[in-house]
């Protein structure tokens, strides 16, 4: 059980590591999530955005082979999803990129909820 959940986290720890590219600038940004970041301001969100997945991807890996910051991990990768996933559902329309990270947070979900639970039956 215990591996099953480990892979279940790298899977969802992977994920989240993805957009840390974004941290290279604009042009990266743009590719991502396909929209024009050439805002300065704007730029400098997303780059700390794309810090802030890596801390969570990093995380959600280091509970792969750590078991006692699986609690944590969870916690903070279904926070993060869900409160996408929710966002996403509630505006009227996005762009192909967005739909996308829209797929990988329904992967990221559905290895993040059966880790709960079989986190939650070992302990």
């Amino acid at each position: 059980m215990s591996k099953l959940i480990a892979f279940l986290l790298l899977v969802a720890g992977i994920i989240h590591l993805l957009p840390v590219a974004g941290v290279l600038g604009g042009e990266r940004l743009n590719a991502l999530y396909g929209i024009a970041l050439d805002e300065p301001n704007l730029q400098i969100l997303m780059r700390h955005r794309a810090v802030l997945f890596g801390l969570l991807g990093a995380l959600l890996v280091a509970a792969a082979f750590i078991p006692t910051l699986r609690s944590l991990a969870l916690f903070g990768g279904l926070v993060s999803v869900l409160a996408f996933l929710l966002l996403a559902w509630g505006a009227p329309v996005y762009n192909e990129a967005l739909r996308r990270v829209v797929i990988a947070d329904w992967i990221a979900l559905t290895c993040l909820l059966p880790a709960l639970v079989l986190h939650l039956r070992s302990n």
